[in-house]
């Protein structure tokens, strides 16, 4: 009996360092991104800032989808609560569909910046858009990150290794994914209030 007690608190002590080890990641991308904004701020302060410019609509329908799958992280997350593991798939099945379709409206968004004339670098580029393109395209790299670690939950849960009792991994999975929506929206707002 002993023994289990001490097998648990380890795993208590375990998952409790790896969610620490996943919120000083997150602050760490939260540095980032602050230091990308405020050079943004400091910089809409030049005689080139290009302040006409409008962001793509692409860009507002990803925002939608992204919040779209937060909704189904959390349906699979409460579903994963009462061990109904078929249901839980299913709705990370969701996330992961909206997750591609976030990622094809942002490169239409891309897509679409380009088609106005706006360019990360060259002759024809604002530092503005360097800015949009930069700050758009590392939350698409993190997105990525996201999109593996989404795959890992799809494929344990399909492997019914969660449970409503030890579902450390898709916990840290789902608060990675929450924090990357929540980013993307206070990305997209801060682009379209700070001319």
């Amino acid at each position: 009996m002993e023994k289990k007690s001490l097998e648990l608190e380890y795993k208590q002590k375990e998952n409790r360092s790896k969610k620490m080890l996943l919120w000083f990641g997150l602050v760490s991308l939260v540095m980032g991104f602050a230091g990308w904004t405020s050079a943004y701020i400091v910089s809409s302060k030049r005689k080139d800032w290009v302040s006409s410019m409008e962001l793509p609509q692409a860009f507002i329908w990803s925002s939608i989808v992204i919040v779209l799958s937060s909704v189904t992280y959390i349906i699979a997350s409460k579903q994963l609560k009462k061990d109904e593991l078929q249901k839980t798939f299913l709705a990370l099945v969701a996330t992961f569909v909206l997750a591609l379709i976030f990622v094809l409206f942002q490169f239409v968004g891309f897509s679409q910046m380009i088609q106005n004339g706006y360019y990360f670098t060259g002759p024809t580029s604002s530092i503005k858009m360097s800015f949009v393109f930069l700050i758009a395209f590392v939350h698409l790299v993190h997105l990525f990150a996201g999109l593996v670690s989404l795959t890992i939950v799809l494929f344990k849960t399909f492997k019914q290794k969660y449970s409503s009792t030890d579902k450390i991994g898709f916990e840290l999975s789902a608060t990675f994914w929450h924090f990357l929506g929540a980013l993307w929206i206070y990305l997209i707002l801060f682009m379209y209030l700070v001319n």
